[in-house]
């Protein structure tokens, strides 16, 4: 079972904007556009994960002459790349988040302590 099915990402990424609302960070641009490349790269994910799931770990791959060859699926390396970015954007949308002043001025806001809960 895929984590996907444990956690309602759905809902997550609602709570996460509705902390933002509540924080004024939907109006920041670089908030907004660096959280929707976040949902893209799980979306992007959730497909590639589909894929490894229905095909397996391993692909026959035929060469020109028609051999076969047992080879590792390459969706394994793209969600690989695909989940190093995903990381990288939500260091990156933490770093808008820590920029901006805290809930009520003092420590970690709420918001910054979900996104750190998905990292």
């Amino acid at each position: 079972m895929n984590m996907a099915n444990k956690i309602d990402l759905q809902s997550k990424a609602e709570e996460i904007l509705r902390k933002a609302e509540e924080k004024g960070v939907t109006q920041n641009f670089f908030f907004i556009t660096t959280f929707k490349r976040y949902q893209v790269q799980m979306t992007i994910m959730a497909e590639l994960e589909k894929v490894i799931q229905g095909e397996g770990p391993l692909v026959t791959k035929e060469y020109v002459k028609g051999r076969k060859n047992l080879v590792a699926n390459p969706a394994i390396t793209e969600y690989n790349k695909t989940a190093t970015a995903a990381n990288g954007t939500v260091s990156t949308l933490i770093n808008i988040v820590k920029a901006l002043p805290d809930d009520n001025g003092e420590g970690k806001s709420k918001l910054e302590m979900l996104l750190m809960d998905i990292e």
